[in-house]
């Protein structure tokens, strides 16, 4: 990966996935709202777009419909989607998103980076709150 687009309005969070996904061939770039994330996307055309669930005015799940929308019309090119959720029960929400996968906060930087490879390269990975990661075709 080569650009990562964050999107969230938790200093924390972005920090948490700069670190793990940052670092001398991966830049990783935040907007702080859902609604800037077109916008961001259109300029950059990042590798990996990463939404938190819970976002300002226009949340993670709401984000990744929109992106959909916009590929499906031809109006922005498809993009890969992880959705970071607030707990277990956010995985109704995820599957209705159309994101290529999520996890479950708390993150950490082993399960980020895993994730985030697969997500990026194709691959789904889906947690659930039982602990168990689907990883395989996408799942949008």
């Amino acid at each position: 990966m080569e650009y990562v687009l964050v999107a969230t309005d938790s200093d924390d969070l972005f920090d948490d996935v700069d670190a793990s996904l940052g670092d001398d061939r991966c830049e990783v770039g935040r907007v702080n709202s859902g609604a800037a994330v077109f916008g961001a996307v259109r300029e950059r055309q990042p590798d990996l777009v990463v939404l938190d669930l819970q976002i300002g005015n226009m949340g993670g799940m709401a984000t990744s419909l929109h992106l959909r929308n916009e590929a499906g019309g031809r109006r922005l090119a498809p993009q890969r989607i992880l959705l970071l959720l607030d707990r277990g029960a956010d995985v109704f929400l995820a599957r209705e998103s159309e994101a290529d996968g999520w996890m479950i906060k708390p993150i950490d930087s082993f399960r980020l980076r895993r994730a985030a490879d697969a997500v990026a390269d194709g691959r789904s990975w889906c947690e659930h709150a039982d602990g168990r990661v689907d990883e395989g075709e996408p799942a949008a």
